[in-house]
């Protein structure tokens, strides 16, 4: 077990700016059992492929650069580096970049699968 993982932020910093990165940090190809770690940096405009959608367990943001719009049970905030956004299981949510800037954030969510709400997409 590696219990060190480290981000590639020269691949962050290399990649497109209208390109959506994911950095598996730990997951199940790695030695997890009860959660994943990801890196994501969303280009601007981006957000969540699934649009509005629940989890069957809590999910967590920690926002490390750019600005992030949340939707949480119908409610909208506007997060900024230093944020820790907490997505409760079982509850309608969305995420995407509000500003024109490209975005890093840490995910961290426990192993699930994701259920699209019947609502718009954002």
């Amino acid at each position: 077990m590696n219990y060190v993982r480290l981000v590639d932020f020269a691949a962050i910093d290399g990649s497109g700016p209208d390109e959506r990165l994911v950095q598996a940090l730990f997951d199940h190809t790695s030695g997890a059992k009860t959660c994943t770690i990801h890196c994501i940096k969303t280009p601007a405009g981006g957000g969540s492929p699934a649009g509005l959608h629940t989890h069957q367990v809590d999910q967590i943001f920690y926002i490390l650069k750019g600005t992030m719009g949340i939707e949480i049970e119908g409610k909208e905030y506007e997060v900024g580096p230093g944020a820790l956004v907490v997505f409760p299981a079982g509850v309608p949510h969305r995420n995407g970049t509000v500003a024109l800037n490209q975005r890093c954030t840490w995910r961290s969510t426990p192993r699930c699968r994701i259920r699209t709400c019947p609502s718009r997409r954002r």
